[in-house]
């Protein structure tokens, strides 16, 4: 079976088309801080508006309980979504509710309305299947057919991607096919040396992606605050830096893999440590084997690789003709500990060849530290769904739209 596309769906002048998207953008205050998933919805939904269709958008924002909160509302993204359309963009108070009914009545073709936030219903994410369709059938009544194309929410079984796509017609947005194919890239004959690049703050959150990547990898790369793992079951003290003890056995078993496969594990040689977790607070850099003996002995916390691992990671990463980054290098969020983020990126950018940024945190970084999207071969808005597709797992917003 292969993915349906817009294609599959004939014309869809005058149709009501419920296009799910993922518009989950971080706010402050009510202002969005970071409007790249917004951005990375246009092309879809200008290709229906163009084909005169009139267009029903919704999504997640946060996480509400399954009730109305005024500080998880859409409406922020609704106005932004009508500056970069260039174009009045409707916005319904509730989900399947009369403000809901009322808009999608009053759309003419090639109108836009989005609905209220999906998570204020409890049965957008209930665990139980009836409670799920049930609300599907209510999103359902709005639309003639879905386009799905929230990549970011593929890989949970949710009203609004899963039981609504067996609803009605449906059919992969353009963004989801987009993703689809670089993850394809990545997994099946990737152009080679292939280099991926892991940080953020867990191991654990990363245990299916090393597991089915190192039989198809050259190099894999070590940051974030998931690098004290692997430091300590190499034997070294990593003071009070971030550590998961439970993975250690399991980390040690990874280090043994990909000596046995001759891929080339790339390891911090030097990390910055810092007497405490705060923008401010003081820090030297250390020898990777040495975290303990800084002026802040026990106490220190490795808070982002150092310069000679930075300038190592972005060689290797220049050298290559595939990579694939996940995760933050340190807290970039603090200047003081973005410089082994910045030079990553920086380093993607110059690549020869397929650079993708994964998504979430990676994402957020690129774009906090000045750098434009089109400067890397594809910035995915999945997170934890690209991850998942990289694992091999199967993921039930495709597969409901015949991936297999």
């Amino acid at each position: 079976m292969t993915l349906r596309t817009l294609d599959s769906l004939g014309s869809l002048e005058g149709k009501r088309v419920i296009v799910r998207c993922d518009l989950n953008v971080p706010l402050r205050d009510g202002v969005i801080t970071d409007d790249g998933r917004v951005r990375a919805s246009l092309p879809t939904l200008n290709t229906l508006i163009n084909a005169g269709a009139r267009v029903i958008v919704c999504s997640h924002l946060g996480r509400p309980d399954g009730a109305p909160d005024p500080q998880y509302s859409l409406e922020p993204v609704a106005q932004r979504l009508s500056e970069l359309l260039g174009a009045p963009v409707a916005f319904a108070r509730d989900t399947v509710g009369e403000s809901a009914k009322d808009a999608v009545a009053s759309l003419e073709d090639g109108g836009v309305v989005v609905i209220e936030n999906l998570r204020f219903n409890p049965g957008e994410t209930s665990k139980d299947e009836a409670e799920r369709e049930a609300f599907a059938g209510q999103l359902a009544e709005l639309g003639d057919v879905l386009v799905s194309d929230g990549f970011g929410v593929v890989h949970r079984k949710q009203a609004s991607v899963y039981e609504l796509a067996k609803r009605l017609p449906s059919a992969a947005g353009l963004l989801i096919a987009a993703e689809l194919d670089v993850l394809d890239r990545l997994t099946e004959n990737p152009e080679r040396p292939y280099a991926v690049v892991l940080g953020g703050s867990k191991v654990s959150d990363k245990l299916g992606v090393i597991s089915h990547l190192l039989p198809r990898v050259d190099r894999i790369l070590v940051g974030g605050g998931m690098l004290f793992t692997f430091l300590k079951a190499q034997g070294h003290p990593v003071a009070s830096s971030l550590l998961e003890e439970d993975q250690l056995d399991t980390v040690r078993g990874y280090i043994a893999e990909a000596q046995e496969r001759g891929v080339e594990l790339v390891l911090p040689t030097d990390v910055v440590v810092a007497a405490s977790f705060s923008a401010d607070a003081a820090h030297e850099v250390a020898a990777a084997d040495a975290i303990e003996e800084t002026a802040f002995g026990a106490s220190g916390i490795g808070l982002d690789i150092g310069p000679e691992t930075a300038a190592r990671f972005a060689e290797v990463i220049r050298g290559s003709k595939t990579v694939f980054w996940n995760g933050p290098m340190g807290v970039f969020e603090f200047p003081a500990f973005a410089a082994g983020t910045k030079a990553v990126a920086q380093a993607l950018t110059e690549v020869d060849g397929l650079s993708v940024v994964g998504g979430g945190d990676s994402a957020a970084a690129v774009r906090q530290l000045g750098f434009a999207d089109d400067r890397f071969g594809h910035i995915s808005t999945g997170g934890g769904a690209s991850l998942e597709f990289l694992e091999g797992k199967k993921l039930p917003g495709l597969e409901v739209l015949g991936w297999a």
